[in-house]
């Protein structure tokens, strides 16, 4: 959703690395592009002068002229500035210390009320609660219907006592009751011991006296401990007419932005918490009920700024990988042992639970400037690599060593692919188990310079000692008569300077070995010694 904003503030800042010291002029221009850009975003017009504002003032002060590097230190102004517009710190749901904690959710017709009250009963039955959805939007054609799916496909009990209006016309049928509904609800939570009650309501294509009214009583009816007002984040600068409308009219304590991971240009999101002075609390991510998140001011402007969001990366990855497998797997490194295609299967499943692999990628620091590549990534290449493997037998996944012309020809017939697909596929699993044995083994990644290749931690005998550099051969007689006396007199090569002399300053002589250190009393026992 971020895209367009970010590659506008990345591509402000890279101008202004190329600078020593900043002028005046030169935070006036920058200022100035970052007010086009949040502009363009469709952010509104008073967060993006009091964002501007902020921004030239703090930049413009000893906090950047004092610094070692300016443009990074404007960087961290914009960054800090960011996370203050989206609402500072990280905030969770109030939980009632009676149970059941209610949870009334608000919001225009379109806005995505009933998916996200199943994204959040999920979300709040992974964490241990016992929720109970309630279908309180009776006017919506089909809204109950839908809800109670929600509701089976996140294994959550819905309350929906009214079948709600099965026509085509938006109308409240005869006899319909939505506060009634949500005072039941109530009653059976506290009854059933559900411990958290989610109360889903009607909206409207627009902000009117009738919506409101409900809204309003409702929320009398129930006392609610959280009103989330859920709101399109794709609907732009109307979002902040319509969130002062709800917060005047119905008030609520959080926001829940949905449908995130749209192509718009993301002003709701920058818009909404700034106005109303209310914080956002989750965002919907997709269209699965799993795509929800809690929502961070902090790791939202990194990724905004193409810092990444590694935090939310990690999360994800523990909630998808097996800590068992991932425990054998590092044995199976540290023994020595080859991992073989099965493990690289597991591996791959996993990394799928996690979420779209585009979408992760996306996490990572510095990937906006692959934006075009990651656009390009086709998700299908790896259901194909994941048939490939599946058409393998146990032994040819084990020993890929085994496979020969007539079983690449059997394997590519059974998935559907070419026998060119699987010899590609075959050879880049061996140049990784390649590299993962050297990584093993404390010889590092194959490719890096000398002395580079050893990580931290892994040992090896390279990284007890200095590598010398190799000296360079000189091949044929050199044309200089200078230069060819000294080839004939045996001189191939000049001495190398000793390390230091460029300062001015010879270095100590290093011990051979590592016995004439003198080291205290005791400690050679540490280190091997008797």
């Amino acid at each position: 959703m971020f895209a367009t904003l970010s590659d506008r503030l990345t591509s402000t800042f890279k101008n202004l690395r190329t600078k020593g010291r900043l002028s005046e002029a030169d935070i006036d221009a920058t200022v100035r592009e970052i007010r086009r850009a949040l502009l363009d975003a469709d952010v509104a017009v008073p967060v993006v002068r009091s964002f501007t504002g902020a921004v030239r003032e703090r930049a413009l002060s000893v906090e950047v002229s004092g610094a070692l590097n300016p443009a990074q230190q404007v960087v961290k102004i914009v960054n800090e500035e960011l996370v203050a517009i989206l609402g500072g710190q990280t905030r969770t749901l109030n939980l009632a210390k009676n149970p059941p904690t209610v949870i009334l959710l608000a919001g225009l017709q379109g806005a995505g009320k009933t998916t996200l009250a199943g994204k959040l009963a999920l979300h709040l039955k992974g964490q241990g609660h016992t929720p109970l959805l309630v279908a309180a939007d009776l006017q919506r054609p089909n809204a109950v219907t839908q809800l109670q799916v929600v509701g089976e496909r996140a294994g959550v009990p819905v309350f929906a006592p009214h079948p709600g209006n099965q026509g085509s016309e938006d109308l409240l049928p005869f006899g319909a009751d939505p506060v009634a509904v949500a005072r039941e609800g109530l009653a059976t939570a506290k009854s059933k011991l559900h411990d958290v009650l989610i109360v889903d309501t009607a909206g409207r294509l627009g902000v009117d006296a009738e919506l409101m009214q409900q809204a309003s009583d409702i929320r009398d009816a129930l006392d609610p401990d959280e009103i989330l007002f859920v709101i399109d984040a794709m609907i732009g600068q109307d979002a902040v007419t319509t969130a002062q409308a709800f917060a005047d009219g119905v008030g609520f304590t959080g926001v829940v932005l949905s449908k995130l991971d749209g192509d718009a240009r993301g002003g709701a999101a920058l818009s909404v918490a700034s106005v109303t002075g209310k914080p956002i609390m989750y965002a919907s991510t997709g269209e699965k009920l799993t795509e929800f998140e809690v929502f961070h001011p902090d790791r939202m402007a990194s990724r905004i700024l193409d810092m990444g969001d590694i935090l939310t990366l990690i999360e994800q990855a523990e909630k998808a990988f097996d800590a068992g497998q991932a425990e054998e797997m590092v044995d199976k490194l540290q023994s020595g042992k080859d991992l073989t295609l099965e493990d690289f299967l597991t591996q791959m499943q996993q990394l799928r639970n996690a979420g779209p692999l585009k979408k992760m990628m996306g996490m990572l620091p510095g990937m906006g400037q692959m934006r075009e590549a990651l656009d390009n990534f086709d998700e299908r290449e790896v259901d194909r690599i994941e048939a490939i493997i599946r058409s393998m037998t146990p032994a040819e996944r084990r020993t890929p060593k085994i496979i020969n012309g007539s079983r690449r020809s059997r394997i590519a017939a059974g998935s559907g692919t070419k026998p060119s697909d699987v010899n590609q596929l075959l050879e880049r699993f061996d140049g990784a188990q390649k590299m993962m044995r050297q990584m093993a083994k404390g010889g590092g990644v194959p490719g890096m310079p000398p002395g580079m290749g050893n990580l931290p931690g892994m040992g090896g005998k390279k990284s007890r000692g200095r590598t010398a550099a190799p000296v360079r051969k000189v091949k044929g007689k050199s044309g200089n008569p200078a230069r060819r006396a000294e080839q004939e007199r045996g001189i191939t090569s000049k001495p190398a300077a000793p390390q230091g002399s460029a300062f001015g300053i010879a270095p100590q002589a290093e011990p051979t070995s590592p016995t004439e250190i003198e080291l205290p009393a005791g400690l050679d026992r540490f280190l091997g010694g008797r």
